[in-house]
C-alpha cells in the first residue's frame, strides 16, 4: 500500500469551475475573486476577507498594514518561517515565546513577561489545526492595547468556543498552498477581518497601492489573488467540511489505535476548540527510526520544523539566538512525526499506518 501523508480533495466541479474561468473571465482581478472572497469571509464568519498572492503575503501585508516598522511582534519559534518572516518583510523584529509541548501552540502563560514598551502585538499561531487559548491572548493584548492576528494558515475550518478561527482577532492570516485543509490549486492567500479600514489597505496595498486604476495614495506589491485561482476556491470551499469531517473519523482510529503504543505523544484534545487537523502529529525520541520504517512500508512522513524558526541560518545571523534559548520549540522540532491524513483517506489506510507504527514499536499488526 502506498499512501501519500497530504492530498487535497479534487472533483469534477473544481476543474469544470477553473475551465470556466480560463474560457471566460480576465486572469486578474476577475468576477470569481470577489465571488470567493465573500464566500470564504462568510464561512469564517467576518465581514471581509481579501485575497491574496499566499499565507506569507497575507501575514505581511497585515503586518504591514498594522505599522509594525520598528517594533516587536510576539510570535512562536514553532511554525513555518513565513510566520516570523512577515513581521521582518514588515520593517518589525519578532520576539519569540516558547510553545506548550502538549500543544504545540505558543505558551500563553509567558507571553506578557515578552511584553516591552516596543510590543506592538502579538501573532499566534494554530498549529496544525489545533487553536490557541485566545480567550488568555486576547485578554492579554486588551490590558496591553496591542493587536491580536492569527496565523490560521493551517487552520480552515477549526473553531475555539464556537467561533471560527480567522474570526478571533484583528484579522486572520489563511494560506489556499496545495498541502492545506482547502487549497486554490496554487499559491493563495486571504485576510479575513471586521476592520473594514484594514482591509481597505490590505486591498490596495496587494494591488500597487492602487486608490484607483491611474492613482497609487500608499506603497504597494503586487500580490493579487488570481481568478482561475479563486474559481478553484470558491469550488475547493464547498468541500472543506466534508474533507475534515473525514479527517476526524481517521484521526479516532490514530488515537484509539496508538494510545500506549511506545514512547508515542499523541495529540492533545481540547474541550475549548473543534479541531480541523491540517496534521497529524506524534512525537517520539526514535522518530528517525520509525520514520525510516514507515517510509519503507510506503507511508509518506515527515519531520516537521525540525529546525525552529530561531535556529535557521538565516535568523541566527540577524538575531543571534542559540540553541537552548526555548527548550519546549527545539524538543518538538527532535520528535514530531507528521504521518498520514487527508479528507480522501481511508479507514483501511490509517488502520495500514497504526499497524506499522505498532510493528516498530514491537507491537502487535
Amino acid at each position: 500500500m502506498k499512501i501519500p501523508l497530504l492530498m487535497p480533495m479534487m472533483n469534477e466541479s473544481v476543474k469544470n469551475a477553473v475551465c470556466e474561468s480560463v474560457m471566460n473571465e480576465f486572469f486578474v482581478g476577475g468576477g470569481s475573486v470577489k465571488k470567493f472572497e465573500e464566500a470564504f469571509s462568510s464561512y469564517i464568519g467576518t465581514s471581509r476577507a481579501v485575497g491574496v498572492s499566499s499565507g506569507t503575503n497575507a501575514l505581511s501585508l497585515t503586518m504591514e498594514a498594522l505599522g509594525v516598522r520598528g517594533k516587536e511582534v510576539i510570535t512562536t519559534p514553532t511554525s513555518f518561517i513565513a510566520t516570523a518572516n512577515a513581521i521582518v518583510h514588515a520593517g518589525g523584529r519578532p520576539v519569540f515565546v516558547d510553545i506548550d509541548y502538549e500543544t504545540n501552540n505558543i505558551d500563553h502563560g509567558k507571553i506578557e513577561d515578552a511584553i516591552t514598551e516596543k510590543t506592538a502585538g502579538i501573532l499566534p499561531v494554530h498549529l496544525y489545526g489545533r487553536p490557541c487559548e485566545m480567550d488568555a491572548i486576547n485578554r492579554i493584548a486588551k490590558e496591553h492595547g496591542i493587536f491580536v492576528v492569527e496565523d490560521a494558515c493551517q487552520a480552515h475550518g477549526s473553531e475555539y468556543k464556537g467561533k471560527r478561527t480567522g474570526s478571533l482577532s484583528r484579522a486572520g492570516c489563511f494560506s489556499f498552498y496545495s498541502t492545506k485543509n482547502m487549497t486554490v490549486c496554487g499559491d493563495g492567500g486571504a485576510v479575513t477581518t471586521d476592520d473594514n479600514q484594514l482591509a481597505d489597505l490590505v486591498s490596495k496595498m496587494r494591488n500597487c497601492g492602487r486608490k484607483d486604476q491611474n492613482v497609487h495614495d500608499v506603497i504597494g506589491y503586487t500580490s493579487r489573488l488570481n481568478t482561475i485561482n479563486a474559481a478553484a476556491g470558491i469550488e475547493q470551499l464547498k468541500l472543506l467540511d466534508k474533507s475534515n469531517s473525514n479527517k476526524s473519523e481517521i484521526v479516532k482510529i490514530y488515537m484509539e489505535g496508538l494510545e500506549g503504543v511506545g514512547d508515542l505523544v499523541l495529540p492533545k484534545e481540547s474541550s475549548d476548540a473543534k479541531i480541523a487537523y491540517h496534521l497529524f502529529v506524534i512525537k517520539s525520541k526514535s522518530r528517525e527510526g520509525l520514520m525510516s520504517h514507515l517510509k519503507e512500508n510506503g507511508i509518506g512522513c515527515e519531520a516537521y520544523y525540525p529546525h525552529p524558526i530561531h535556529l535557521q541560518p538565516a535568523y541566527v545571523k540577524l538575531f543571534g539566538y542559540r540553541e537552548g534559548d526555548y527548550p519546549n520549540a527545539e524538543m518538538h522540532a527532535k520528535t514530531n512525526l507528521a504521518i498520514p491524513i487527508f479528507g480522501d483517506m481511508k479507514a483501511e489506510e490509517a488502520e495500514y499506518v497504526v499497524k506499522h507504527v505498532k510493528n516498530f514499536f514491537g507491537g502487535k499488526a
